[in-house]
């Protein structure tokens, strides 16, 4: 048989290839030998560092081709993935929830609330983590029992998919539910997202998830947007969407009306100035509409090609993207319908750009949240970051605590401060003797009316017991003591806030060392009329970081170094599990503390400007005034009557109410209410007044009229030099 002439070309080919390169390897060697020994000795060294690096590229290179195939792969099953998750979900045949042992996992970019229907629930929904190398996403509805300290799990056949980065708020009118739109998927290596555009309510008593499809056209699908409520409205805006190439900021304004079941995105005159693209913004609830402050964006800037190189060269221009946090703030002035419209009518509305709140945190930072209270946002954590160089970033984390006056527009610093002491005074005694007299005659009214009710003899009224549910210990005592300090949690940002009653609730957030990501695992409870300490409800252990295989191979050149590194990231670990604050702010917060406080008594001129236009209508408004070291009931039993007046006249100068249907307690609960919302209004100027009166050794200002008489008369001028 014939040779193979194609086999034997390539057996030929293959014998010169081999030839030829030990033939070059071999003149190489020769050529070494022939050169000096000490420059042949340095050659090989840079040669070795050289093939060292080229050697590290392409492993890099292929771990990165390899993350993207993989990721590829399981884009590609992303819509199987969610397709289990619904499956996994038709598998619950009823709404069930149980008990849960311990809290739910740790997560970020959750949706945390006070339950609108039972002021004694929080709410949590959603949410992922991160762990350096897999990204877990969340769609369990968990709520948390203040009274019991118990957690709760619900699932339900009709529920929202695992998602992050979603928004949700109260109904408006609709007081008892709670509105659900949006959110992001990923996959595990998170090589793409999947944004939703589906919208839900939710009926907090029943746990039960209601999917709406509103008539005609429905917001595009996004994350990181926020939700409020005006009226019958829910009013969205903002947000992003991660496309293969870039992250596009929305800057899109949408309401809902829960009336007609439509979603409205009115068309804004475009000579008209409103806020730009954002997310991870503050959207407050208002009276005539909403406010917005801050938010976060990446916009495209044009720099010099030849900035931060050497040696200069010609000079040109190139686009990068840059961070861009936001401090203005806008109105959003909402117009319902009148009625003579129609009765499926968009209402009218109209961005107003206000000025920049009076004494805003400084430097300026992302990802610091806020929870309305009172006719205010509550401000917590945030971090400033500094760009160093196009390699890596100096970041800045805070854990202050702001309250943002929505009318005044401005902030106050809100420091935690020890709890007064108790004196026993004789006369105040004497004034809690009518408290008690009080309290008896309440006792016998509600024995005499449970005599009346078992036909019981009113002469048999003493032996009685009555039962008083709201005094149940069962009901209402934790069943362990927890921790209350005077430091604030960590720093952080992008925080749960939620505030139920007067208490605000801080659950969770991120903080980053280098190139690690901590997501906290703790539940804070801080009292926004006393601000006497914070109360740890609980705090576990963070989970540790994965490194990523780049990382890894990235620490294989430096044995030493990664050693050291390793012993350093164990104490920093150990350090934020046991709350050790060893991330301390730096010189410069130090002295915008001390700065702040400053400048909250002496400003700028332009701020002083800003304080008598808004001071006009806050403080000089003909209303009465809350006193230091007066408590909410105190400030309405002075003010009470001046309280009713005041309603009757707003009512009939609206004439939308008849004062004369209103029963005396319908009366007195309004005028409760407009007391309460004073009070809260001044609350951060009467708590420094308080300050100054304690370091003065002041404990508490009377008038001379609630005396009983004292300092009045013939010794009346030397009471009051005094």
């Amino acid at each position: 048989m014939g040779k193979n002439p194609a086999k034997t070309q390539n057996s030929v080919a293959h014998f010169f290839h081999y030839a030829t390169l030990v033939y070059l390897e071999h003149f190489a060697h020769r050529g070494e030998m022939g050169k000096d020994k000490s420059k042949g000795d340095k050659k090989a060294k840079l040669a070795e560092k050289k093939a060292k690096q080229e050697k590290k590229a392409k492993k890099k290179a292929k771990t990165k081709a390899a993350k993207v195939e993989e990721s590829d792969a399981e884009d590609v099953d992303l819509d199987n993935i969610l397709e289990e998750y619904k499956k996994q979900q038709e598998t619950f045949l009823k709404i069930t929830e149980t008990i849960i042992e311990e809290p739910p996992r740790s997560r970020s970019a959750a949706c945390f609330l006070a339950s609108p229907s039972n002021r004694n629930e929080l709410l949590l929904f959603g949410g992922e983590y991160f762990n350096g190398s897999i990204a877990t996403f969340f769609g369990d509805l968990n709520i948390y029992t203040i009274s019991r300290d118990e957690w709760r799990s619900v699932t339900s056949p009709n529920a929202p998919l695992p998602r992050s980065g979603h928004a949700w708020c109260r109904g408006g009118n609709q007081s008892n539910a709670i509105f659900l739109f949006g959110g992001e998927f990923s996959s595990p290596k998170q090589g793409t997202f999947y944004h939703y555009n589906d919208f839900w309510r939710l009926e907090p008593s029943a746990r039960e998830w209601t999917r709406l499809e509103p008539k005609g056209k429905t917001p595009p699908a996004r994350s990181g947007h926020r939700m409020t409520h005006f009226k019958q409205y829910i009013i969205l805006f903002g947000g992003f969407q991660d496309t293969s190439n870039q992250t596009k900021y929305l800057s899109d304004l949408w309401l809902y009306d829960t009336n007609n079941f439509v979603w409205y995105n009115p068309t804004l005159p475009p000579a008209q100035l409103k806020p730009d693209a954002r997310s991870s913004f503050t959207f407050l609830p208002h009276e005539k509409g909403a406010v917005l402050y801050g938010g976060y964006s990446r916009v495209k800037t044009s720099v010099n090609a030849n900035k931060g190189r050497k040696g200069g060269g010609a000079q040109g221009q190139r686009t990068v993207v840059k961070p861009m946090v936001h401090q203005d703030c806008f109105f959003l002035r909402i117009a319902p319908p009148g009625p003579d419209a129609l009765s499926n009518a968009p209402p009218t509305v109209r961005w107003e750009k206000r000025k920049k709140p009076a004494n805003t945190p400084a430097p300026m930072r992302a990802g610091c949240t806020m929870a309305f209270h009172m006719g205010r946002g509550i401000l917590f954590g945030g971090v400033h970051d500094v760009e160093e160089s196009d390699e890596g970033m100096d970041s800045e984390f805070f854990n202050q605590l702001f309250a943002y006056n929505i009318e005044r527009n401005r902030f106050f610093l809100l420091p935690l401060r020890k709890p007064k002491m108790q004196k026993k005074n004789p006369a105040s005694e004497q004034r809690g003797g009518r408290r008690n007299r009080g309290a008896d005659r309440e006792e016998e009214l509600l024995k005499q009316l449970a005599a009346l009710q078992t036909g019981k003899s009113l002469e048999d009224v003493d032996d009685m017991d009555i039962d008083r549910k709201e005094e149940s210990e069962e009901d209402e005592k934790p069943g362990r003591e927890m921790p209350v300090t005077l430091e604030m949690p960590h720093p952080r940002f992008n925080a749960q806030l939620a505030v139920q009653g007067d208490t605000l609730y801080l659950y969770g957030g991120t903080f980053e060392k280098d190139d690690r990501e901590f997501t906290f695992d703790d539940l804070y409870a801080i009292d926004l009329g006393k601000m006497s300490g914070c109360k740890e409800v609980y705090k576990r252990a963070i989970e540790d970081w994965v490194e990523s295989e780049s990382e890894g191979e990235e620490d294989d050149d430096d044995d030493d170094d990664e050693e050291e590194e390793e012993e350093g990231d164990d104490v920093e670990m150990e350090d934020i599990n046991s709350k050790a604050q060893i991330f301390t702010p730096s010189k410069r917060k130090k002295k915008q503390v001390d700065e702040f406080s400053e400048a909250d008594t002496t400003t700028t001129q332009s701020t002083e400007e800003e304080e008598v236009e808004t001071a006009a209508t806050s403080v000089d408004d003909g209303l009465p005034h809350p006193r230091p070291f007066e408590s909410r009931r105190e400030f309405f039993s002075r003010t009470s009557n001046e309280w009713q007046e005041f309603f009757m006249a707003n009512m009939r100068a609206k004439g939308t109410v008849s004062t004369d249907a209103l029963t005396i307690k319908e009366l007195k609960t309004k005028a409760f209410n407009l007391s309460e919302e004073k009070w809260w209004d001044c609350r951060e100027e009467i708590a420094a007044l308080e300050e100054e009166q304690e370091a003065a050794g002041i404990s508490e200002v009377v008038s001379l009229t609630e005396r009983g008489g004292e300092g009045t008369g013939s010794g009346g001028g030397a009471g009051r030099r005094r």
